[in-house]
């Protein structure tokens, strides 16, 4: 998939530089490599191709593959080097040319058609300003004119990128890269420096949180977890990202895997832990590739393995392959799973830290917090603590999508407003309207457009009746039905359920069917069938309730939240489809009325012969007309209809 490192840079970084990686001084001839590495200086252009799994869909491979081709064809001397993904997922393929003596430069929304035209300017110093996005900064290359500078360009400059300073700049699958961008660094210090207690005492000082929904203090479980007298501990990295439109791990392992691999094995080393696992579902095949080279590359140069940097500590690193369970979120599921169990949660006490998988301490974090890892260390835990608000320390991964301008990945200090969000994300798309940011994925809220002032902070959003989630957004617009969305959320919740308690398994199921009763017509016009759907919202409230109070796990106890939330800032939508029988979105199909308008109508008999209910009536040649007791609102005769003569209310 990616260009990876060559028997001779692995061979470098093993002798000349792992053995000095602690303080960061090598000679002179070693320097010039890293240096080179860097792509500081380059001899003869390199041409750069994000790859990732949301770049692969919208053609990256096909780019790659017509730029190889070219550079064939006209025999020009270049290297073509796979990076990782900026975040600009709308824009991609995203492509960057570096001549020798100019900057860096990227082009957008590089198609195999737009190759040639691309790279005969580039290669010839022209750039083409339709498909340019922005050039790096550099003092020692001579910049593009009239190209902006990335970081001058809004998306850019209005982040914080920590976590994401090597997405889309180097090379996923080349450990010798991220070393000589500054990579284990962090791991080499800590081991010749730092006890196990030292860097559960940094980490607790920094104040970090767990990213991946809970908030709890990552130093504090980890000291849980090494008080425990035993002589084995496991560690477990959680990369299932099970939220739906949810893809911020999965982005940062594909663009950046050697930062969660670093990240793991400073985590297993403050808890004592020999043997490290990753979780993670089983079709993320780009991400799992791109995880497991670099665990294949730390072995090879002595960074994990047997006695790592000659310190005396051993750990092993192995991926686990999980089959997409949305409960396996749960720690206690998890590792049920990993036990060859059915993943359902357990009763807590004891937890996790204390005694998890197979009966041994086990601590479990997800991607994002072990990222965090290399930089606390390499920064110092008042540097992290500097970043944020008092109750939540650093920066935050999003991932952007739904009706946004463009679905991104973005990185932003806690504290920002989520307004923040939406501006990153560039509103809505042209000719629509905002209509709520919906955040923490199935279990989440839906924020509304005077609510957006709120500070991105693991205590100040819960005030607000807000949950964070683990960094899932999706941008809301007038398009979207929030009964339709909550019936969505209602659906997944039900489906994915373990089944082990009652309140979850039936409460799910329960709230399911009133929402889908009040989003469809009514098989009467009887008053007592609209009183039986607004009783069916009343009982929505108390079945969150118990669902809430009772559920054995964070899946049944969080799932009520989108509907309660919906109902409170939403209710004049679920009354249109109690009441009024009607959805403003025209979403919900059950509720359309279909109509012929008699004077566009030309009798061509097309949308009878598509109707699949035999709903509509007429002559050939004369306007026809649609019986509403027989329609279902499908809509195939609006498809069907010529000239544009259905319509409906």
């Amino acid at each position: 998939m990616a260009r990876c490192d060559s028997k001779a840079e692995i061979s470098f970084i093993k002798d000349a530089v792992i053995p000095n990686l602690h303080d960061g001084i090598w000679p002179t001839e070693v320097s010039a490599k890293l240096s080179a590495l860097r792509h500081e200086r380059v001899r003869q252009p390199i041409i750069y191709v994000g790859v990732t799994t949301s770049s692969i869909v919208a053609g990256a491979l096909k780019t790659r593959s017509a730029i190889e081709q070219y550079l064939d064809d006209y025999s020009v001397d270049a290297d073509v080097i796979c990076v990782g993904s900026h975040g600009l997922c709308s824009l991609e393929p995203i492509v960057e040319v570096q001549m020798p003596g100019r900057t860096r430069v990227a082009f957008a929304n590089v198609t195999p058609e737009r190759v040639n035209s691309i790279l005969d300017g580039a290669l010839n110093g022209f750039i083409q300003p339709e498909n340019v996005i922005f050039q790096y900064f550099s003092e020692i290359h001579e910049p593009w004119h009239g190209i902006p500078f990335r970081n001058e360009l809004p998306f850019f400059k209005k982040q914080n990128r920590v976590l994401l300073k090597n997405a889309g700049i180097i090379c996923p699958d080349s450990i010798a890269e991220y070393i000589a961008h500054g990579g284990y660094s962090a791991l080499a210090k800590s081991i010749r420096k730092y006890t196990y207690d030292d860097i559960c005492r940094i980490v607790e000082e920094s104040g970090l949180r767990g990213r991946g929904g809970g908030a709890f203090p990552t130093g504090t479980k980890w000291r849980k977890a090494l008080q425990v007298a035993t002589s084995d501990r496991y560690l477990i990295c959680n990369a299932d990202e099970s939220d739906p439109g949810g893809f911020m791990d999965r982005l940062l392992i594909e663009s950046d895997p050697h930062r969660i691999v670093e990240g793991i094995i400073l985590s297993s080393y403050a808890v004592s832990a020999s043997k490290a696992i990753i979780y993670i579902r089983d079709r993320y095949k780009i991400t799992i590739q791109r995880i497991q080279n670099a665990i294949e590359q730390a072995y090879e140069v002595g960074l994990l393995g047997y006695d790592i940097l000659g310190s005396g500590y051993s750990l092993d690193i192995e991926v686990r392959k999980g089959p997409g369970a949305y409960v396996c979120g749960e720690e206690t599921a998890l590792i049920k799973s990993l036990e060859g169990k059915r993943g359902m949660p357990s009763i807590k006490p004891p937890y996790p830290a204390e005694f998890g998988l197979n009966g041994k301490p086990t601590v479990i974090n997800n991607v994002e917090t072990l990222a965090n890892i290399p930089e606390i260390i390499s920064n110092g835990p008042q540097w992290f603590a500097a970043l944020g608000t008092e109750g939540s320390k650093g920066t935050k991964i999003f991932s952007i999508n739904g009706q946004a301008s463009q679905t991104c990945m973005v990185e932003l200090t806690f504290g920002e407003p989520l307004a923040a969000l939406l501006d990153l994300a560039g509103g809505v798309k042209d000719g629509r309207t905002f209509k709520a940011l919906h955040l923490g994925g199935p279990s989440g809220v839906s924020v509304t457009a005077d609510e957006l002032d709120a500070p991105i902070d693991f205590d100040e959003l819960p005030k607000r009746g807000i949950s964070l989630g683990s960094g899932g957004v999706q941008v809301l617009d007038n398009t979207v039905c929030m009964v339709d969305l909550v019936k969505y959320f209602m659906h997944f919740i039900r489906n994915e359920s373990c089944g082990k308690c009652i309140p979850c398994r039936e409460g799910s199921n329960r709230m399911y069917q009133i929402l889908d009763n009040i989003s469809k017509r009514p098989v009467s016009n009887e008053g007592h069938n609209t009183l039986e759907r607004f009783k069916g919202v009343i009982q929505l409230e108390t079945l969150a309730e118990v669902m809430r109070d009772t559920s054995l796990c964070g899946l049944g106890q969080t799932a009520p939240k989108p509907i309660l939330k919906a109902l409170k800032s939403f209710r004049d939508e679920f009354e249109e489809h109690i009441f009024d029988r009607k959805c403003r979105a025209s979403v919900c199909r059950d509720l359309r009325t279909f109509y012929i308008d008699i004077e566009r109508c030309t009798g061509c008999t097309a949308c009878a012969k598509k109707c699949p209910t035999q709903a509509i009536y007429g002559t050939p040649r004369s306007p026809y007309f649609i019986v509403e007791e027989r329609c279902i609102g499908c809509g195939i005769c609006q498809d069907t209809c010529k000239f544009g003569a259905v319509f409906f209310k």
